[in-house]
């Protein structure tokens, strides 16, 4: 690899062959160029970002964007030529959704991450009436649902496309609602039910372990103990024959 010659010296540069190696693939950065191109218009992005979280017709996607149809599928036009999108037909119905690759995973990621930094929607611990009405609904659907499924584990990115809301802003919302963080909150109420098998079924540790979403035993042992300063047999004994008496005093609204 030639050494390169540079006009002023400055110390250093050591890796300055490779820099430059990287520089000289034009074509490579004219690539970037083009995505960023195409990222240059508000309503691109929004469309984007929509099918990143859904799969949608052209119509709904103008119902939910305020827009003509023909103005929609000149962005979806653009978006599928470059690869970020895909669509697929279903009788005389085409149906749009981001496209599963790397390219259009960190891209959404990109947007979310700027939207985050750059227009910070809500600072956790807000009064909740500060939140979209939407917001409010989908983080109270997300409390039910997790509720409901406590045996099952999911990700804030999962809830965060299925309820279509800025993970940044579900954190928030979920806080100013509820007073505590998403995992702490159903960490509570995983430990609650637990407790309940504990004292009111003849489930092994290990069964009760998974019902509360704990697919290991001493996971599951480590934060109980944490939780109620003992171990699940030891609360069992304790509270053996007792029905309905909620542990340690403890109550939880939720």
């Amino acid at each position: 690899m030639e050494k390169i010659k540079l006009p002023h010296r400055h110390g250093g540069g050591g890796n300055l062959a490779l820099l430059q190696e990287q520089l000289d693939r034009v074509d490579h950065f004219q690539r970037v160029a083009e995505v960023f191109k195409l990222l240059d218009d508000a309503t691109r992005i929004r469309v984007f970002w929509l099918l990143c979280h859904c799969e949608e017709c052209v119509l709904n996607i103008s119902a939910m964007m305020g827009m003509s149809s023909p103005a929609v599928s000149h962005h979806l036009r653009a978006l599928k030529n470059s690869g970020l999108i895909v669509s697929r037909r279903m009788g005389k119905e085409v149906y749009y959704r981001a496209a599963a690759t790397e390219q259009s995973r960190l891209l959404h990621q990109m947007i979310e991450q700027i939207m985050s930094i750059t227009c910070p929607e809500r600072e956790p611990g807000r009064n909740p009436a500060e939140y979209q009405p939407s917001q409010i609904e989908a983080v109270r659907e997300i409390h039910d649902s997790l509720l409901r499924n406590m045996e099952t584990r999911v990700t804030i990115e999962e809830l965060s496309r299925k309820y279509l809301i800025n993970p940044t802003t579900l954190k928030a919302a979920f806080k100013a609602v509820y007073g505590t963080s998403i995992a702490a909150h159903i960490k509570e109420h995983r430990m609650e039910q637990a407790a309940k098998l504990l004292r009111e079924s003849d489930m092994s540790i290990a069964e009760v372990a998974q019902a509360v979403g704990y697919d290991s035993q001493s996971k599951f042992t480590t934060a109980f103990k944490a939780f109620f300063q003992m171990l699940p047999r030891e609360y069992r004994a304790n509270h053996n024959g007792q029905k309905n008496i909620p542990p340690s005093g403890q109550s939880f609204e939720g």
